[in-house]
């Protein structure tokens, strides 16, 4: 009877040590990127302390948009998203205008490409002080980029 049972028992085998092995080679390389990601949105939440110590714009600027405080949430869900691993290419900045980066605070993204293609979620608050001409509006803009 113990050796019919001794023979039921599932024997680990090679193939199942080694998929145990590449599962825990594959959540040590997600950990990884994951940590990437993370160290860029410190790295901005460093240079953005550092722009606030500058000196404000005088005349004839009126408005200054800071996407990186007012839309957060989308930006931290685009680096996570897509700022993991290394890349052959980084691009930094924001479209200059308005329906951009400005709603999104994804670089160069208008609101329907980073909330339709790319998937970015988030909730974007108002800046500051506000253009009356130019809302914000976040992923929600009707607007299109044409920058």
């Amino acid at each position: 009877m113990e050796k019919a049972a001794a023979e039921a028992a599932p024997t680990v085998t090679a193939a199942a040590v080694e998929g145990k092995e590449d599962e825990e080679e594959e959540e040590e390389a997600e950990e990884a990127e994951a940590e990437l990601a993370e160290r860029f949105l410190r790295l901005e939440q460093e240079q953005l302390a550092l722009l606030r110590g500058l000196a404000l714009f005088g005349e004839p600027v009126s408005h200054i948009y800071n996407p990186l405080d007012y839309a957060w949430e989308p930006h931290c869900c685009f680096v996570r998203r897509y700022c993991r691993g290394p890349k052959r290419v980084l691009f930094l900045g924001m479209n200059p205008g308005p329906f951009g980066m400005a709603q999104t605070g994804v670089p160069f993204g208008e609101a329907w490409h980073v909330r339709e293609w790319l998937g970015v979620t988030g909730g974007v608050r108002k800046p500051p002080q506000e253009h009356p001409k130019r809302p914000v509006l976040g992923l929600s803009c009707p607007r299109a980029e044409v920058s």
